[in-house]
């Protein structure tokens, strides 16, 4: 009975990693607030990036500002491979980071392990 109980467990385990890692997560995008002629976001960084979707207007300078509360190593460094960004984020302040919003697209930007992702769109 004992093996039978451990299998399940394992398997359920097993199961929740896969999804955990491989499975699709539904993230909700945020618009910029465009004030006068700038668009800024506030981006959390506690345990990964809230909002991890941010959607700017093309043309339109923009500002993502991180604060970051969380004490990991892994989520000091933010990287946006895209427009060579490689900024370290103090913990419990605010770091504005200029966004080139030149080009429309999607841009990935992760923390310095890759671990934690998020996504700039330019419409």
């Amino acid at each position: 009975m004992t093996k039978i109980l451990v299998l399940i467990v394992a398997v359920i385990l097993v199961g929740f990693i896969a999804w955990w890692f491989f499975g699709k997560h539904t993230t909700v995008a945020v618009d910029a607030a465009v004030t006068g002629s700038s668009q800024d976001v506030d981006v959390e960084v506690s345990g990964g990036y809230s909002p991890s979707t941010v959607v700017l207007k093309k043309g339109v300078p923009a500002t993502l500002t991180f604060n970051r509360k969380d004490p990991s190593s892994c989520l000091e460094q933010v990287v946006f491979p895209d427009f060579g960004i490689n900024e370290f984020l103090p913990q419990n302040k605010a770091h504005a980071i200029s966004i080139d919003t030149s080009k429309p697209g999607e841009f990935d930007y992760a923390c310095g392990m890759n671990m934690f992702h998020g996504k700039v769109i330019i419409k």
